[in-house]
């Protein structure tokens, strides 16, 4: 898929207020400070529409972006947020839960891991809720160039591993790093295929 146009549409945090239009939505999620506005950046050829910080929580609101005219991009808050308030958390994981029950446009979420991490409880639980809430997700390991490709692999089946124990099959994954471009294609390549499948009569 070449991404030819992509545009803020709006931020809020009310799920009833996102738009109402019917093209099918892509969220991403993870824990702050995962990498997820540069990948965002990074998939659609973008240098800062999704605005990166080195502080983590700065996602806050649900925020849409029209991608080549016939989809969605969603840039969701991290559930792992630093710097902001218990009450403040309890709103954000409100609303993150909303969208994923409320959102019928959602194809599939990704789920960002630093893949330097072995799997973290935070990102476990999530993973967990939304299997038990039957939405479709893949993993998407970020920060890729920090490691050396056996490092990688190493890191990859140390995180099938402990997944394992609890999930029948892993989730689907990808590999990426936003500094050097790595996993672009195969992430925009699976979403160009799941909207292909939901076209009429192909």
């Amino acid at each position: 898929m070449h991404i030819k146009s992509a545009e803020f549409v709006m931020s809020n945090s009310d799920v009833e207020k996102c738009p109402k239009s019917r093209l099918p939505e892509y969220a991403f999620i993870g824990r702050s400070n995962v990498g997820k506005s540069s990948l965002i950046n990074m998939l659609t050829s973008r240098k800062s529409l999704a605005k990166t910080s080195g502080r983590p929580g700065k996602t806050q609101l649900i925020n849409h972006f029209l991608i080549n005219k016939n989809w969605h991009l969603v840039d969701l808050p991290g559930y792992g947020y630093a710097r902001v308030s218990k009450s403040s958390k309890k709103v954000f994981q409100k609303f993150i839960t909303q969208y994923f029950g409320l959102r019928e446009q959602l194809v599939t979420a990704f789920v960002l891991v630093d893949i330097r991490h072995t799997p973290q409880p935070v990102d476990s639980d999530f993973m967990k809720w939304l299997g038990e809430n039957g939405v479709p997700f893949s993993i998407i390991f970020t920060k890729a160039d920090k490691l050396r490709p056996k490092a990688i692999q190493n890191h990859v089946d140390a995180y099938k591993a402990i997944l394992l124990e609890t999930w029948e099959e892993m989730p689907n994954y990808f590999i990426t790093s936003s500094s050097k471009d790595i996993g672009k294609d195969e992430v925009l390549g699976y979403i160009a295929e799941l909207n292909e499948n939901m076209e009429p009569g192909s």
